[in-house]
């Protein structure tokens, strides 16, 4: 028998994770199922964004701009946050774009004016309320709010008949923001406008 193979190990003898050659094998495969759960992580990650990040641009600015009224209101004194929505609608006709939504919330364990809200999270069997939203906006690039409408209340009270229908009929009064100057342009008017400046 000669000496040892360089090294320090004997060809043939193996340590606690087998030979050599197995050690570096399992090494390689604890590494690649690491790598495997880095990446699903990351494609979980990406798809959360994809999914916010679908929705458009105009209904994302009415459900801030329901959650910044909802705060603003003196009997609120926790931070909610939104929980679904449901109702989407979106229309465009030529003097702008109408949005209508409900927005479900939920209440969150830090107060209002907390200066910290990343780690807010959400408390269960406290209020629940919903936000009915109806918004019209001008045809600008950066859309203007031509008219709009809020209702926050216990989601159950949305329900109630008399409220629906004087929500639908706030509704259609939103929608119908901006057409009565499109109902004004008649048929020359750009025409001799422009000939009365000349």
């Amino acid at each position: 028998m000669g000496a040892p193979p360089p090294g320090g190990a004997e060809r043939g003898r193996s340590g606690p994770f087998g030979t050599g050659e197995e050690a570096a094998a399992a090494v390689v495969a604890v590494a690649v199922v690491a790598a495997m759960g880095r990446l699903l992580l990351a494609l979980a990650v990406g798809l959360v964004a994809v999914v916010a990040g679908s929705q458009p641009p105009l209904q994302r600015r009415v459900v801030r701009e329901v959650l910044e009224y909802f705060h603003g209101r003196g009997s609120v004194h926790f931070l909610f946050r939104e929980q679904s929505l449901e109702g989407v609608q979106e229309r465009q006709d030529p003097s702008g774009t109408f949005v209508q939504l409900r927005v479900n919330l939920v209440q969150t364990n830090c107060r209002k004016r907390a200066q910290r809200t990343h780690n807010c999270k959400a408390v269960e069997n406290r209020r629940r309320p919903a936000c009915l939203a109806c918004y019209k906006f001008d045809t600008s690039d950066v859309p203007k709010v031509l008219d709009k409408y809020h209702n926050c209340a216990p989601s159950h009270h949305l329900a109630v008949k008399e409220i629906k229908q004087r929500d639908e009929a706030e509704c259609r009064a939103v929608e119908e923001a901006g057409k009565a100057l499109d109902a004004l342009y008649l048929p020359g008017m750009f025409a001799f406008s422009r000939a009365y400046q000349a």
